[in-house]
């Protein structure tokens, strides 16, 4: 196949033995004719007041254009549907129309058969992998007869009844008495920096209060508790609407999983939507969930403060275990980020055709 890499390359090496033929030909033809000085003949000698180097360069050019031109459409006629597979295999869509189409496009070559197969085969395989992957995230984890998951959700349950009960009602005893002594202080004669300092505190304590809603939104129960994903989702959009002063944007379509798979798209919805709240800053939060060919996309986009996805932080293992859960569905998680300039963060999970609906 041809590269990008290789196609400046060919037009190169077309260009010069093009132009070598050239030479050789018109040195041929002036040796014939006893003209030692042929080299500056195609200086001097000019045809439309431009001289023959010119026209042999311009020639060499035009040839190396319509044999590029040539192999390129070659290449793009013979390779075509072996790159857009490979193209397909590589984004996670192994069930894509391309790889059904039954057409034999290429009876008298055997390599491009031989190529086809071998895709066919990689396609297999990453199909069986995909599955199996799935399938061993279905199967619950077991600690002392317990299942991983149960402890999980039981624990974080406790930390979030505990967080609510003591640390949240605390924030909210501090809020309500800063509101009573504000109202004290506009009716008394103060000096101004007190009023700064009480409202650098309220502005402390609101950002406490955020952060404690973002903490028990990542600890709620890990799965859908017989929900549908869709309805999963948007149950959590909607309370975070009356609950944070942020713009959500969503549009969620209802797509049949895997009961482990529905669990890890919403687990990981809620851990994306605590990072925002926590990290992001942002004043707009869009979320999408929706399926593109046997593709499940979900994708959550902000307008906060981004940041260097190259940098490694203590903050990036909740992107990290995005990353291994998505992995362990067979799936592909994309995240793109500039400091000041917003997040977006995109996951692919293959629909196996086991798991659609007939």
């Amino acid at each position: 196949m041809m590269s990008k890499k290789s196609r400046p390359l060919i037009f190169f090496y077309t260009f010069l033995l093009t132009f070598i033929v050239l030479i050789v030909t018109l040195y041929t033809y002036f040796y014939a004719n006893n003209q030692r000085k042929w080299m500056l003949e195609l200086i001097t000698t000019r045809l439309f007041k431009v001289p023959i180097i010119v026209y042999i360069v311009l020639i060499a050019i035009a040839v190396s254009g319509i044999v590029f031109s040539i192999l390129y459409l070659v290449n793009r006629h013979t390779y075509g549907k072996i790159e857009e597979q490979l193209h397909f295999l590589s984004v996670g869509n192994y069930d894509h129309s391309i790889f059904s189409n039954k057409e034999k496009k290429y009876q008298e070559d055997g390599l491009i058969d031989e190529l086809e197969q071998d895709v066919q085969n990689v396609r297999s395989k990453m199909l069986s992998m995909s599955k199996e992957l799935q399938e061993l995230s279905a199967i619950p984890k077991q600690v002392n007869g317990e299942s991983k998951e149960d402890i999980i959700k039981s624990e974080r349950q406790r930390i979030a009844r505990e967080l609510h009960d003591s640390v949240s009602q605390q924030l909210f005893a501090a809020t309500m008495m800063l509101s009573a002594l504000n109202e004290v202080v506009e009716e008394m004669d103060v000096p101004d920096i007190i009023e700064t300092q009480l409202q650098v505190v309220a502005s402390i304590i609101n950002t406490s209060q955020s952060e404690m809603r973002a903490l028990l939104l990542h600890l709620r129960p890990i799965n859908l508790e017989e929900k549908t994903l869709q309805q999963g989702i948007e149950m959590l959009l909607k309370e975070l609407q009356t609950k944070i002063n942020i713009e959500l944007k969503w549009q969620i379509e209802d797509v049949s999983l895997q009961s482990s798979i529905e669990d890890n798209l919403f687990r990981i919805t809620q851990e994306l939507l605590s990072n925002t709240l926590r990290h992001a800053k942002a004043n707009l939060l869009e979320v999408y969930l929706k399926k593109i060919d046997q593709m499940v996309l979900l994708r959550l986009v902000d307008d906060g403060v981004g940041f260097d996805v190259k940098e490694e932080k203590v903050g990036s293992y909740g992107l990290q275990n995005i990353r291994e859960r998505v992995q362990g569905m067979g799936g592909t998680c994309r995240i793109v980020s500039f400091k000041g300039q917003g997040t977006s963060i995109e996951i692919k999970v293959p629909i196996l055709k086991e798991e659609r609906d007939d």
